[in-house]
């Protein structure tokens, strides 16, 4: 039951999402939409594509910073290869603590990580976008309280501005904490050390920096007349994509369409549609398969190395013989 519980909760959130959508977007014509992707300019097509790179630029940010966190030196050109691959995959795919795991094991044990280092990482990193996404949702909310009057028209202005404040207060004590070195937490002889300052300072850059970069793809494929700017847009893509990763939809299949379709209604839906057509296809079906070559390559080259009769200067070794600080 529990193998396959997501799998259905997250085919049924697609169905469901796409069937309220249909009912939004019935009267949009397929010329209508191919004349709004074909409005787009060059100059924002080069935007979102510059969008791209920084959104998994950061991503690659988020496997480096948990490294330091380890006390693990590892190349960059291989960080951001298997950062690009679990994302790329874990997007597309569902589940993405799970399908991360599986690329991020089969890649990182070939560079002496243990188990039990892969899976603070694959924490670290998760924690590292929860930290971003609270972060940025408290900044939007302060700065533009009456977005939540595009989801909930009940809410006063104060109680999303008081909101925000809330969220700033707990990245001020996680901050904090770190600031005070506190001890770390010991389990079953596993240490897990509290960030130091230096890293969490990082976490609250590149946290912030992917989720800006990967808004930043909408925006720039939202035609000027009607854009809401592009604080509006960044607040609605943080709901849109925490409820597409609540629903386990893969990709968020119909249901980003139908939050920024109900949250834009001063845009053409035909416009919209367009505009995360493109975010998908820069930030998800590109990637997707670029990283099946990079697995492909990958496993091509450890079923050499794997071969006992391969060279023996084709086996990994360690990098580093630093003392490991999970």
């Amino acid at each position: 039951m529990s193998k396959y519980f997501w799998p259905v909760v997250g085919l049924g959130a697609v169905g469901f999402s796409i069937w309220l959508l249909y009912h939004e977007l019935r009267g949009v014509s397929f010329a209508e939409l191919k004349a709004s992707f074909g409005a787009i300019p060059a100059r924002n097509w080069v935007l979102c594509i510059a969008s791209t790179f920084v959104a998994y630029a950061a991503l690659a940010g988020y496997d480096r910073i948990a490294l330091q966190h380890l006390g693990r030196r590892v190349s960059w050109l291989f960080i951001t290869l298997v950062s690009f691959t679990t994302y790329a995959l874990s997007h597309n795919i569902g589940a993405s603590v799970f399908s991360g795991a599986v690329v991020r094991y089969r890649a990182y044990a070939t560079k002496g990580l243990s188990a039990a280092e892969i899976g603070v990482l694959i924490a670290f990193c998760s924690f590292t976008f929860t930290f971003g996404v609270v972060f940025l949702t408290g900044l939007v909310l302060i700065i533009e309280p009456e977005i939540t009057e595009r989801f909930v028209g009940v809410l006063p202005v104060d109680f999303s501005r008081g909101t925000g404040f809330i969220l700033l207060a707990l990245v001020a004590l996680y901050v904090l904490g770190s600031a005070r070195a506190r001890r770390p937490l010991t389990l079953r002889g596993f240490s897990i050390h509290y960030p130091k300052l230096p890293i969490v300072m990082q976490q609250l850059v590149i946290g912030p920096l992917e989720i800006m970069g990967a808004a930043g793809i909408v925006f720039f494929a939202l035609p000027e007349a009607g854009n809401p700017g592009y604080l509006v847009v960044l607040g609605i893509f943080l709901i849109s994509f925490s409820v597409a990763l609540l629903s386990h939809a893969p990709g968020g299949l119909g249901v980003l369409e139908l939050v920024f379709v109900l949250a834009l209604p001063e845009l053409d839906p035909a416009d919209v549609v367009a505009a995360l057509l493109v975010f998908r296809l820069l930030y998800l079906i590109v990637p997707f398969v670029v990283a099946l070559v990079i697995v492909l390559v990958f496993e091509h080259s450890r079923f050499g190395a794997d071969d006992p009769d391969a060279p023996a200067s084709a086996a990994p070794a360690k990098i580093s013989d630093e003392p490991k600080e999970p």
